[in-house]
């Protein structure tokens, strides 16, 4: 038998593979030239070196392949898409333990070998244990991935805290905790402020993963050997992780794209044309970077995976719980009738009274926002708000290119002047009824 590296030294007298490694070089040009451009232009928040840049992407993803470490991770959280990332990382031949509340559900879980509540009808790996026990489950971990519900998390973090020693934590949860907008990221610092902790977020339909359609997601932190570690756990033939420093930008990615799920799922409801649908993609990516930069995040990030890519996906998917609770919202149905139909958590429907009211005290202007607010916090008819967002001032199309003309008090007076004027009309013609 030969070894790998026998087989690389018999490729590399290969002429064809001669041609390959000289379109990899040329490509790996390329890529420098763009980082080297945004470098100068001095939109990114660090200085880069391009080379140093490609440099430590080879060696470090030649580590990752030659060298599958033995990872020991826990998995809090069994909801879709936590199992779907315990079964990854199982499959990777990882020590990987997925924690449930409900010890019930752990022995059907195990005797079964599949989630029948959150992903009925698919095998999961079985490599992958399962445990109710929350201590056993964290302790000697190398990494824990949490993937509650974001009205569980800090209560999760408050819970593990005891048993925590040189483990890193990584939030799956995408939203924000209710009455305090704190970010997973935010929680994490406050809870256990000693621990080294990354987020994580994309374009990650869980059903998807398990039917191992090609999909990527980000790992976001500022240490770099946890992100490698986490490539390492998650990366396979259809999985891809990328890598970030940019912490708050892929977290509020994650966040406000579910604001604009549950408008495209009212849209959808009215039976918008391609146009519609367009222009809400690209004006919620405006609202998403606006309200980022104001928030300290990197633009450029809302143009990658954590951005419009779970943007894209989130919003043109039937399977997301936001757009299926907007599109019971556009049916009629009131707020609280669509959440208990849908029987999960749509983590949008809280971030839209967050992200309203602090953009509304800071002055950030976000239309879309509001008029979801006034929708489902205020009872306004949402084919009216929608009239009245078309028929606002005029604003330059990409965001931090032009300056704009109007502010979001400018959009707040207008659609107030518009709802006073429709009201008076409605009373007028009760009058003339009489």
């Amino acid at each position: 038998m030969t070894s790998p590296n026998d087989n690389s030294k018999d490729l590399n007298n290969d002429g064809n593979e001669v041609d390959k490694n000289t379109s990899e070089k040329q490509q790996n040009g390329l890529l420098a030239g763009i980082i080297e451009r945004a470098t100068k232009s001095g939109i990114g928040r660090k200085k880069l070196n391009p080379s140093a840049v490609e440099s430590a992407v080879a060696k470090n993803m030649a580590e990752i392949h030659s060298n599958p470490t033995k990872l020991r991770l826990a998995f809090l959280g069994g909801g879709s898409f936590g199992t779907a990332m315990a079964n990854l990382a199982a499959r990777n031949g990882c020590d990987t333990t997925l924690w449930v509340r409900n010890k019930r559900t752990v022995k059907a879980m195990a005797k079964t070998q599949t989630n029948k509540k959150y992903l009925p009808g698919y095998k999961l790996d079985d490599r992958l244990k399962y445990s109710h026990d929350l201590e056993a489950t964290v302790k000697d971990k190398d990494i824990v991935f949490i993937a509650v519900p974001g009205l569980a998390f800090r209560e999760t973090l408050k819970n593990i805290a005891p048993f925590i020693s040189a483990q890193s934590i990584v939030s799956l949860t995408k939203g924000m905790e209710k009455d305090t907008f704190a970010t997973m990221s935010d929680i994490i610092k406050d809870e256990l402020p000693e621990v080294n902790f990354g987020v994580m977020s994309g374009p990650n339909l869980a059903i998807e993963i398990m039917k191992n359609m090609p999909s990527a997601t980000v790992i976001a932190s500022e240490s770099e050997p946890l992100r490698h570690a986490v490539q390492a756990a998650l990366h396979s033939a259809f999985f891809r992780v990328f890598a970030s420093d940019d912490v708050k930008g892929v977290e509020l990615g994650g966040a406000l794209k579910n604001i604009y799920a549950i408008a495209m799922g009212m849209a959808a409801a009215y039976e918008v044309g391609e146009n519609t649908k367009a222009m809400i993609l690209t004006r919620a990516l405006a609202e998403m970077s606006r309200f980022g930069v104001e928030e300290g995040a990197n633009p450029l990030t809302f143009l990658g995976l954590s951005g419009v890519g779970d943007l894209y996906a989130t919003c043109s998917s039937e399977l997301s719980r936001n757009y299926r609770i907007g599109n019971m919202l556009g049916r009629g149905m009131t707020i609280d009738a669509a959440v208990k139909k849908l029987g999960q958590t749509a983590e949008g429907v809280n971030t839209i009274q967050q992200v309203h009211e602090k953009a509304t005290k800071k002055g950030i202007y976000m239309p879309i926002t509001h008029a979801l607010y006034a929708v489902i916090y205020e009872d306004k008819a949402a084919l009216g708000v929608a009239l009245h967002l078309m028929e606002a001032g005029f604003r330059s199309d990409v965001e931090f290119v032009m300056a704009h003309d109007h502010s979001n008090a400018a959009l707040t007076a207008h659609m107030q002047t518009s709802t006073n004027s429709a009201e008076d009309d409605n009373e007028d013609s009760d009058v003339d009824n009489k």
